[in-house]
């Protein structure tokens, strides 16, 4: 396996954690990023069409700025349960030092209800490229060219045939 490691340093926020309240992990061998879990005493009410924070009980420091830290929402509470992260996509900055939180969105007709220890969303850990800009009058041809927002066409397939 070609798994790049790399040590995080993690700070309970919560006396809650590890007694209550599981650490992230990684849900299966082939998973990319850590299931982060709602980190509270009781219940949290997030009503239909609102958003609420949900506190994950933990802060961590990333060792360079060549890293980043990103908060995915988990796929099955929003197909299941029109749940999202509010701002689809929480950022972790390498000098951020406090506790992670979740703002979710309820998109659904229902309120729902997190429960402690509930996995909330997912954290992941990239590379970070930093750029410099270089103003040029044109950029390169490619086949696709300025084509967006379904330019390239539309085509699902089902049982070996294209619909499209």
């Amino acid at each position: 396996m070609n798994t790049k490691q790399q040590k995080i340093k993690l700070k309970l926020v919560s006396p809650l954690m590890k007694n209550t309240i599981p650490l992230p992990s990684y849900a299966t061998p082939g998973s990319a990023a850590m299931d982060l879990h709602a980190c509270c005493e009781s219940p949290i009410v997030i009503p239909a069409g609102a958003q609420g924070k949900v506190p994950t009980g933990i802060a961590i420091e990333i060792p360079n700025p060549d890293m980043v830290a990103l908060v995915f929402p988990r796929s099955g509470l929003a197909s299941k349960h029109g749940i999202c992260l509010s701002n689809s996509v929480g950022v972790i900055d390498s000098d951020y030092r406090g506790e992670i939180v979740c703002m979710l969105k309820n998109d659904n007709a229902a309120d729902f209800v997190v429960h402690p220890g509930d996995r909330i969303a997912q954290l992941g850990f990239f590379p970070i490229y930093r750029i410099d800009w270089e103003e040029v009058p044109e950029l390169s041809e490619t086949q696709r060219g300025t084509g967006g927002f379904g330019s390239t066409g539309f085509s699902q397939t089902v049982s070996n045939r294209v619909i499209g």
